[in-house]
């Protein structure tokens, strides 16, 4: 027996949950499937609680700056109230009613299980058929990867999903991975007095950046006391006594916990690819510009191999969900693709690195602005570090990658995301006032060093 349905959405995750929603609002009859969570990795494991960390830890920085601008002041860290908050506040004891609820009351039907392709149009989730006559929406996302370091699997480390339970912290920690994950915990731990050395095996942390974000990170970690190794080969990974070995090219690391950060992968392997013509090995599914990966199928989120960012998902989310409903729309465009990497100093990035464009034969021309050169680095001045730093197609004369890096990096990136996504000429950004004294204003300092 099957059920008929118009659509079905594989995957839960924000994106899923968002395609799901709108088709149903817009009166048609929708199956939502999921094992885990709905809501997906960032509510309850990734970007939510994370940033409860990190917020935390931040404060705590601030206080040991307070000697060099406003007298003096003592903190005891406390991972209680942080514990408390991802809990109750964030997760709800990593409980999704409320979620489901939200799913359900805007007309979802919505089922707990493990569902799989099987054939065009077609999915199975444990024994039930539903048969979708618009088609099939995956959003299945990704797990961690754990790299296969001998001895690794043999061992209890933790990955992301384990932190944001802690209810209290290890003495010392070893990450391994220095991508924004492992960047971003690594600093929020050591904050609350956790020893922490970062493992990275390329030869810098943050390797997608710009190598000058690279490098403020790298700093901004040594005055920190977190040790940072970068470029080496981790041999063999030990437990013995309630404490972690790492053996690396020429010495042994010790510490209490392990935290494995080395990357996603994607959730493709046993949701029935193969039925639909499509590879269960393949690392990504391959799109149009509707999100359409196959007849009656679209791919979305992590899985699409755009970027794993909740903001790409839910951008794809509202670009199949009007295809889905016949409706004319945007076309995916990811030449602004934003990220940050909410670390302090805070690291934003949009389109592409100077190396990217160099290597796409772009003619490019570079400017740079330091953070504590302009009037606002300088008012901070305690944690100041950062920079602001413009790619630009030299023959165009439109801005095709950026960085801003420092405090609020994040925040100031908006404005350099909209001038690579529109493609506004440099000399339309030049003719802009710029707010006196906000980190913004270094915009323009950057633009003026393009000269």
């Amino acid at each position: 027996m099957s059920q008929e349905v118009d659509v079905v959405v594989l995957g839960m995750g924000p994106g899923g949950e968002a395609v799901a929603t709108q088709a149903a609002q817009a009166g048609l009859d929708v199956v939502a499937v999921d094992q885990h969570l709905v809501g997906g990795e960032c509510p309850y494991y990734a970007c939510i609680p994370s940033k409860m960390m990190i917020r935390a830890g931040n404060v705590l920085a601030e206080t040991r700056r307070v000697s060099d601008l406003a007298g003096a002041s003592t903190a005891t860290p406390d991972w209680a109230p942080v514990a408390e908050r991802i809990d109750v506040e964030a997760t709800t004891g990593w409980n999704d009613q409320i979620a489901v609820d939200r799913l359900e009351d805007s007309g979802v039907t919505f089922v707990r299980g493990h569902g799989r392709l099987d054939g065009e149009r077609t999915v199975t989730v444990d024994g039930e058929t539903y048969v979708a006559s618009k088609g099939v929406v995956l959003n299945t996302g990704t797990q961690p990867s754990v790299p296969p370091i001998p001895g690794l699997a043999d061992t209890p480390y933790w990955t992301n999903r384990d932190v944001v339970k802690l209810k209290e912290l290890p003495g010392s920690m070893i990450v391994i991975g220095g991508g924004a994950v492992g960047a971003e915990l690594c600093q929020a731990f050591a904050r609350f007095g956790v020893e922490v050395t970062l493992v990275e095996v390329a030869d810098r942390i943050l390797a997608v950046e710009e190598p000058e974000a690279s490098k403020l990170i790298t700093e901004a970690f040594g005055s920190e006391g977190i040790q940072v190794l970068v470029g080496v080969e981790i041999s063999q990974v030990e437990y013995a006594d309630g404490h972690f070995s790492l053996t690396l090219d020429e010495q042994t690391l010790r510490a209490d916990k392990l935290l494995v950060a080395a990357g996603r992968r994607t959730n493709l392997a046993d949701i029935g690819l193969e039925t639909v013509g499509l590879d269960p090995g393949a690392k990504s599914l391959d799109t149009d510009v509707r999100m359409r990966a196959g007849e009656g199928l679209w791919a979305i989120g992590d899985i699409t191999g755009k970027g794993a960012f909740t903001h790409v998902s839910m951008y794809q989310a509202a670009i199949a969900a009007r295809d889905i409903l016949g409706e004319e729309g945007v076309e995916a465009d990811y030449r602004a693709v934003p990220r940050v990497t909410f670390t302090d100093p805070e690291v934003g990035s949009v389109g592409l690195t100077e190396q990217q464009a160099r290597d796409a034969g772009i003619s490019v021309r570079i400017g740079v602005a330091q953070v504590p050169s302009s009037a606002r680095g300088w008012i901070h001045k305690a944690g100041n570090e950062g920079f602001i730093k413009l790619i630009e197609d030299a023959d165009r004369q439109v801005l095709v990658g950026a960085a801003s890096a420092g405090p609020h990096g994040g925040e100031v990136l908006s404005a350099l995301a909209v001038a690579v996504h529109a493609a506004v000429p440099t000399s339309t950004l030049r003719s802009m006032i710029y707010a006196y004294p906000t980190f913004h204003r270094g915009i323009e300092d950057a633009l003026n060093a393009l000269d």
